[in-house]
């Protein structure tokens, strides 16, 4: 079994479309835990805030058999690969870190490159592993999140019922 970090996100329909993440993952993945809930202004384009939170499971997976899963997932919830990057989402659950694999594919990327980026990403990751240490960085997470020096306005713990 592998651990594996996700980082979900929705700006449509958030309630509904995040519980649904959460219900998905908690059915077919082992050990699932969620950090706290983020809400943060859309980046890259104008849009309703976001709901943002992490995720740990483990699973048997390969990372692009779970890269599909997450696809078809968000997929059934509405989400269209055929929009600019930065746009509203219905679903967004990308894979952040597994074990301390660094993979440069095509189709996928780890860590991803995101995490030391956004505040949105690397925030409840902090929170839910904050003594793992990213395996390129070399340093925990929480020290990453101390060290963080681009944008976190707009960024607010929420209360969201998973």
């Amino acid at each position: 079994m592998s651990a594996v970090f996700l980082g979900l996100g929705s700006n449509v329909n958030t309630g509904p479309n995040i519980c649904a993440g959460a219900a998905a993952l908690r059915e077919h993945c082992d050990s699932v835990a969620f950090s706290p809930v983020y809400q943060s202004v859309a980046v890259g384009f104008e849009g309703s805030d976001f709901i943002n939170l992490a995720a740990r499971i483990e699973t048997a997976l390969q990372p692009l058999e779970l890269k599909q899963f997450l696809n078809e997932l968000e997929a059934s919830h509405g989400r269209k690969r055929d929009v600019p990057k930065f746009s509203d989402r219905t679903l967004d659950i990308d894979i952040l870190l597994w074990d301390d694999l660094y993979l440069r594919l095509p189709e996928l990327t780890l860590p991803r490159g995101e995490i030391l980026q956004f505040a949105h990403v690397l925030q409840p990751l902090a929170d839910l592993a904050p003594q793992l240490i990213h395996p390129v960085e070399k340093v925990s997470l929480d020290e990453l999140w101390k060290q963080f020096s681009g944008d976190r306005a707009g960024l607010k713990r929420v209360d969201f019922p998973l």
